[in-house]
């Protein structure tokens, strides 16, 4: 059954992290980090992180509850990126930007780990 992005769509989530969350921050050149959030990140901006008590862990975008998998479910689907900000105005166009550059780094590093 396919949901609508209204359906789909994510909350704002207000509550800070706890000290065991992950999260993928950009840098100030640019570049993508992994923490645990124990470790102050100064000049990063958080992207993607995932914590026990937010959606049983599923990653999501930094700020909403709207997992990062909705993403690749709209671009699986053909849809544009425009089309899902639109549905998910609560993730911005660089959070989802970085979030497919670090997919993409995950990947290319697996493909190269052989």
């Amino acid at each position: 059954m396919e949901r609508t992005g209204r359906q789909r769509r994510g909350k704002i989530n207000n509550h800070r992290d706890p000290p065991f969350a992950k999260t993928l921050c950009l840098n100030a050149g640019g570049e993508l980090e992994s923490t645990d959030r124990k470790t102050d990140m100064p000049n990063t901006a958080p992207v993607v992180h995932s914590a026990p008590d937010i959606l049983g862990g599923t990653p999501v975008f930094v700020g909403t509850r709207v997992p990062f998998r909705n993403l690749i479910d709209y671009l699986e689907r053909n849809h544009t990126l425009d089309e899902f900000l639109d549905s998910f105005p609560s993730v911005s166009r660089a959070q989802a930007v970085a979030s497919l550059e670090a997919a993409h780094e995950a990947v290319s590093a697996l493909a190269h780990s052989d």
